[in-house]
């Protein structure tokens, strides 16, 4: 790519489920197929659908949360993944506006799409719609060019064009893009119904790719009416690319396992980069798999995943049991996210209400519920850990069907619930942090130089 144009674009949609991941999945075979480094990129804190885009692109999709990122890291992290890319697909979240607030359009994609200068193109489900989709799709631009005082960024998102999805034949998407040049937006192509990529869900959402079953040949001939040639054009149109700032060594060094397998996959890649730039060699280990955890680590890192689904297997793999309570015994930092909580506590109660024996390094209990947790925290640390000082203010995410038996003993965390009460949450006590709460550390890298800095005192 010539230096400084930096090809982007945004999906975006008038609602969930109109099919952002799956064009955006096959936008980037597609693309891919023709030779193009394609960078994928997904709104919000999901980990499940950048796994699809990571799949279909051959490399890591990255997550821009500007709830958990501050803006100019959300900028600086596009532009460090972006700058060897040839184009650079990003896919929003809910609708085209939908943010925290109804009242305004803070961390939405028309928020992401200004605060990078990319133009949007909307994905539209036109399934039993013909004229009515260019009334869809000119009340989205429309409306964002009224709205763009909501935020100083100057002007409004830029609806560059629609694709649609779900159309019945040939001759309908003729129809739909009648009507959308009655309005002067142009149609970017269109996907068939099909099941050229249907992404099954599960509790949490989708799949993740690796459980999902995919036929590329079906993929890339249901892309065939993507045009991408006009989907180029327009990513051309976006700002300059900002200059990339130089990375400083690290001065620490400091080896930490981190779970990685089918129970335990849930890490940001760029959270994952700050440990390493920090100078962290992170280890790869499997707690289903593997005997014990590997030889000579400073720090132990269980992020979240699907230990439910596991259950049975993790709590027979005894000697990985026995590996990691030695190893918290020993003093050196311990740190679990989610599924990492339910892990490392005493007992974990699975989908059908059996009981399996976790680690026990926690005195904590935990079982899947019928109810989802799930939402954007500012939180408090109570208590010096691994990763913050008491008192430190932090910004994380919660979501997960599981919940404690029983109240926290030695919480991580405070926070305001929305109807002001006080929620006391996780567990931090010496060389131990556990927490139900999803940490950035791309928006925070003095959390990533703090865990590395005591892991190699560790």
């Amino acid at each position: 790519m010539t230096p400084g144009t930096m090809r982007r674009f945004v999906l975006a949609a008038p609602h969930s489920g109109s099919g952002k991941t799956t064009v955006a999945a096959l936008l980037c075979l597609a693309f891919r197929a023709r030779g193009l480094r394609v960078q994928p990129f997904k709104l919000g804190p999901d980990y499940l659908d950048p796994t699809h885009l990571s799949r279909a692109a051959g490399q890591p999709a990255r997550n821009l949360d500007s709830f958990l990122l501050p803006p100019e890291r959300v900028r600086e992290l596009f532009t460090r993944a972006a700058h060897s890319a040839d184009l650079c697909i990003i896919e929003g979240v809910m609708g085209l506006y939908d943010g925290r607030d109804p009242a305004s359009d803070e961390h939405s994609t028309a928020d992401l799409a200004r605060l990078l200068g990319a133009p949007v193109v909307l994905v539209i489900d036109a399934h039993g719609m013909a004229r009515t989709v260019a009334a869809v799709a000119a009340g989205l631009r429309d409306f964002g060019l009224r709205d763009s005082g909501l935020r100083d960024f100057g002007q409004g998102s830029r609806v560059a064009g629609v694709i649609l999805n779900r159309v019945g034949s040939v001759r309908h998407a003729e129809l739909c893009e009648t009507a959308l040049a009655q309005v002067g937006l142009p149609v970017l192509g269109f996907v068939l119904r099909g099941e050229a990529l249907h992404l099954p869900s599960r509790h949490l959402g989708l799949l993740s790719a690796e459980q999902a079953t995919w036929d590329e040949a079906a993929a890339l001939q249901a892309a065939e009416h993507l045009r991408l040639d006009d989907l180029l054009v327009v990513a051309a149109e976006g700002e300059h690319a900002p200059e990339q700032r130089p990375v400083v060594p690290a001065s620490s060094h400091a080896t930490i396992a981190y779970a990685h397998d089918e129970a335990f996959h849930f890490y940001y890649p760029d959270a994952l980069d700050e440990l390493r730039l920090a100078g962290a060699e992170l280890i790869p280990f499997s707690p289903l798999n593997d005997p014990h955890l590997p030889a000579g680590v400073g720090g132990l890192l269980l992020g979240g995943g699907y230990p439910e689904a596991h259950a049975a297997a993790l709590a027979a793999n005894k000697s990985m049991r026995r590996s990691i309570r030695e190893f918290a015994a020993s003093g050196r930092p311990v740190v679990g996210e989610c599924g990492g909580l339910m892990y490392l506590g005493e007992s974990l109660e699975d989908l059908d209400g059996a009981p399996h024996e976790m680690c026990g390094v926690i005195p904590y209990r935990t079982r899947m519920s019928g109810r989802l947790s799930l939402g954007y925290r500012d939180a408090e640390a109570l208590a010096d850990s691994p990763l913050l000082p008491a008192g430190t203010p932090i910004r994380g995410h919660e979501f997960h069907y599981s919940t404690l038996t029983h109240a926290p003993t030695h919480p991580a965390y405070r926070w305001a619930a929305p109807g002001g009460a006080e929620v006391l949450e996780g567990y931090a006590q010496g060389n131990v942090l556990a927490s139900y709460l999803h940490l950035h550390y791309g928006g925070f890298p003095a959390v990533a130089r703090r865990l590395v800095e005591r892991c190699q005192n560790g």
